[in-house]
């Protein structure tokens, strides 16, 4: 697995014309910059390395594996906002459950009961939907996603708060669209059938190949990296 070192000036600068991008296509798009944030996927940055981000004035950072969330956790405190990004197994839900304040990948109902007996005062977490419908991917497809929630109704301590997707790789960040279209389509109808029970306002979509499409879109939350690094 390749690990990236990265240099704090560096990621600043990067970071910097990200942000300054989001803001352009916001603008474009009608919406106010200041709703989209700005997540920093560190899946490939080593725990010893994560200071340079800290120096570069990152807050935001989601990490995909439970056990690389602890020992960043463990060096760094509070110095983050820690999301997890990446497939939860159900085995691992209780050792992330404290660490982050927002969980982007519930998929399955063996997570949500982990949640249910293990969060003290309840979890927001975000549905994770299949919107192409890839075998290679997991997530709920977006027409199981009330019977998902009408089966997750049960656990009280589970906070449903939007949707995140991942699309198809395409070399072409134009491909994206109408799958980010279509989930900003489909938490604007879950929003109204859950009214009073859960929220849809967020939507994490988006990455370093197609994050300025996802903004257009209605993304709350952009994952990128490898633009950073």
């Amino acid at each position: 697995m390749r690990q990236y070192i990265p240099k704090a000036e560096t990621v600043r600068e990067r970071f910097a014309e990200v942000a300054g991008r989001v803001a352009e296509a916001a603008a474009a798009a009608g919406r106010d910059p200041a709703a989209v944030r700005i997540l920093v996927a560190t899946k490939y940055v080593a725990a010893e390395h994560l200071g340079a981000l800290r120096d570069a004035g990152i807050s935001l950072i989601g990490e995909n594996r439970a056990q690389d969330l602890v020992a960043k956790h463990a060096l760094y405190g509070d110095a983050f906002d820690y999301h997890f990004i990446g497939h939860l197994q159900s085995r691992k839900t209780r050792l992330v459950l404290p660490l982050v304040s927002l969980i982007h990948s519930v998929s399955t109902m063996s997570v949500v009961h982990e949640i249910e007996a293990h969060a003290v005062n309840g979890a927001e977490v975000l549905l994770e939907v299949n919107i192409a419908g890839e075998e290679s991917k997991s997530g709920v497809a977006p027409a199981a996603a009330d019977a998902f929630l009408e089966a997750a109704a049960v656990c009280g301590k589970v906070h449903f708060r939007g949707l995140m997707c991942m699309p198809p790789l395409c070399e072409d960040a134009a491909a994206a669209r109408p799958h980010f279209a279509q989930t900003r389509e489909l938490a604007q109808r879950l929003s109204s059938k859950w009214q009073g029970t859960y929220t849809f306002d967020q939507l994490s979509m988006g990455t370093s190949a197609d994050y300025e499409v996802a903004v257009q879109e209605g993304a709350t939350i952009v994952r990128v990296g490898s633009v950073l690094f």
